[in-house]
C-alpha cells in the first residue's frame, strides 16, 4: 500500500507560484540595500529608453501576474490552467533574466526562481486531467 498521497496538481502549481513570488520579493528587498542600486536603475532606464516609472510599472505588472497565478492555478479549469501556467511561466523566466542584475544574491535567487518556474512548466505540460 502506498502511504504517500498524490498532491493535487492545482495545489502544487499554486504552491510553486508562492515560492516564486516570495523569492522575487526577497531579491528586490536585498537589492534595495545595495549602494548604487538606484543609480543602476537610472542607467537601465537610460539604456532602454524607458522612464523609471515605466520600468516600475512593468515590474508591478509582472509581480501582479505572479500573485494572480497563485489564485488562478487553483480555480481555472484544466485546459486553460495548463496553458496559462506554461505561458506565464516562460514569460516570467524572460522577465527575471531580462532584468537581471549581476549581484550574487540576485543570480542565486533568480536560479531558484527559474528552477521553480521550470517545475511549474513541467508539471503543467505533463498534467493529465483525470476527471475528464
Amino acid at each position: 500500500m502506498n502511504s504517500i498521497k498524490k498532491i493535487d496538481t492545482k495545489v502544487l502549481l499554486s504552491t510553486l507560484w508562492i515560492v516564486v513570488m516570495l523569492n522575487m520579493l526577497k531579491a528586490d528587498i536585498l537589492s534595495l540595500n545595495i549602494p548604487g542600486a538606484a543609480e543602476e536603475l537610472a542607467r537601465t532606464s537610460a539604456s532602454t529608453g524607458a522612464s523609471i516609472p515605466q520600468l516600475m510599472f512593468i515590474g508591478a505588472i509582472m509581480g501582479q501576474l505572479g500573485i494572480a497565478m497563485i489564485f488562478l492555478s487553483r480555480v481555472l479549469k484544466y485546459g486553460i490552467n495548463r496553458w496559462v501556467n506554461i505561458v506565464v511561466g516562460f514569460v516570467t523566466i524572460a522577465y527575471i533574466w531580462g532584468g537581471m542584475a549581476s549581484y550574487p544574491h540576485y543570480i542565486f535567487i533568480a536560479t531558484v526562481e527559474t528552477l521553480s518556474l521550470l517545475l511549474i512548466i513541467g508539471f503543467a505540460w505533463t498534467w493529465r486531467n483525470v476527471e475528464a
